[in-house]
């Protein structure tokens, strides 16, 4: 992304120029940061005032609980989106895939697994790029079992799925979801590392020369806030239908789930509990944005949250379609053992939380 915002050409901006886009940015991102904190301190006075005084439902009924959390959450988790995404698309520009790459290549396993799960929230993936990247980190001769600490924390803990959960559910959850969501990615890219199935890559991969674009991409202030804006234009461009999708039906849970409804099914006395709430997950095609608003309506009615957070992790980090993709470059022994591994780990932490929370 970062390289269509370099300079087409000519001079390079004189100082006065320089200084007056500064300016210009600074103001605009001022006025812009003024007005989202306006609309975000607004929100549940606007859900209040249009389901009661407008539609005139009763927030204690069926549908009026229905209404109003639609109405509140939808447009906070949009806000928070937005400028979680803004900040992390400039952020971004500081991490290109080809300098990921470069940090990662030669590194021993146990920091590289540790480096690749960290560099994995901050850089750019989806799955649609699981297989160049794949071949782009084989080809720079990083090790298997970095790789897949990479390939697991990328999608699980990406912005989004923080920005949601911090909305939805609050601060402890969000910090107990990405702490144990390092620690699995860490630890599964470990023990893949350690089987040692580079045998099960498929062979053409290291015959693919993907080159090496520029490291040092000498990009203005502006260009990295244009790049924050394009990450805006085609992160929540694409993620919005998700959740408003996802909130309706956290809404629906919500309004006419009765509470405690289901304690017995993804409840802690549930010993199958969370293997199920895995099995379900995993061969779900959603993301973060769809599943974050059901997790947080499951849990105000009695989930589990070991339960409910295994069921989240599984549908955001072993999804049907990235693992299609990855057939690509991966023969099935090795995409077992990556999914088993990973399911694994999932479920121990599911268990983990179920006993202690």
């Amino acid at each position: 992304m970062a390289t269509t915002l370099t300079h087409s050409g000519g001079a390079p901006p004189t100082p006065a120029k320089g200084r007056g886009w500064n300016y210009r940015l600074a103001l605009a991102l001022a006025a812009g940061t003024a007005v989202w904190l306006g609309l975000y301190l607004i929100i549940a006075q606007f859900a209040r005032w249009l389901t009661r005084d407008v539609l005139g439902l009763d927030s204690r009924g069926r549908i009026g609980a229905a209404v109003e959390f639609f109405v509140y959450e939808t447009p906070k988790v949009l806000l928070l989106l937005l400028a979680v995404v803004f900040v992390v698309g400039i952020v971004r520009t500081f991490f290109t895939p080809e300098r990921t790459r470069a940090m990662l290549a030669g590194r021993r396993e146990a920091a590289g697994n540790v480096l690749a799960s960290l560099l994995g929230i901050v850089t750019p993936f989806c799955s649609c790029s699981a297989v160049p990247l794949f071949i782009g980190f084989v080809e720079s001769g990083v090790p298997l079992g970095v790789t897949f600490s990479f390939l697991i924390a990328a999608p699980m803990i990406n912005e989004v799925a923080v920005v949601l959960l911090f909305g939805l559910v609050g601060p402890r959850i969000t910090m107990l979801y990405v702490g144990t969501g390092l620690t699995i990615a860490i630890v599964s890219g470990w023990v893949i590392g350690r089987l040692r199935l580079e045998r099960f890559v498929e062979s053409w991969v290291h015959t693919v020369k993907i080159g090496t674009a520029a490291l040092d991409l000498e990009l203005t202030a502006r260009d990295r806030v244009m790049a924050g804006g394009v990450a805006v234009r085609d992160i929540v461009g694409k993620v919005w239908p998700y959740v408003f999708i996802g909130i309706a039906i956290g809404a629906g849970i919500h309004g006419y789930v009765p509470e405690g409804a289901l304690a017995g099914i993804l409840g802690r006395g549930a010993w199958w509990a969370v293997p199920a709430a895995v099995l379900i997950g995993i061969p779900m095609y959603s993301n973060a944005a769809g599943i974050i608003p059901v997790v947080q309506a499951l849990l105000g009615k009695g989930a589990a949250l070991g339960s409910v957070l295994a069921f989240m992790m599984s549908v955001i980090a072993l999804s049907l379609p990235e693992l299609v993709i990855l057939r690509k470059v991966l023969r099935p022994p090795l995409i077992a053992a990556f999914v088993g591994i990973v399911a694994v780990g999932i479920m121990l932490v599911g268990y983990l939380f179920n006993a202690i929370l």
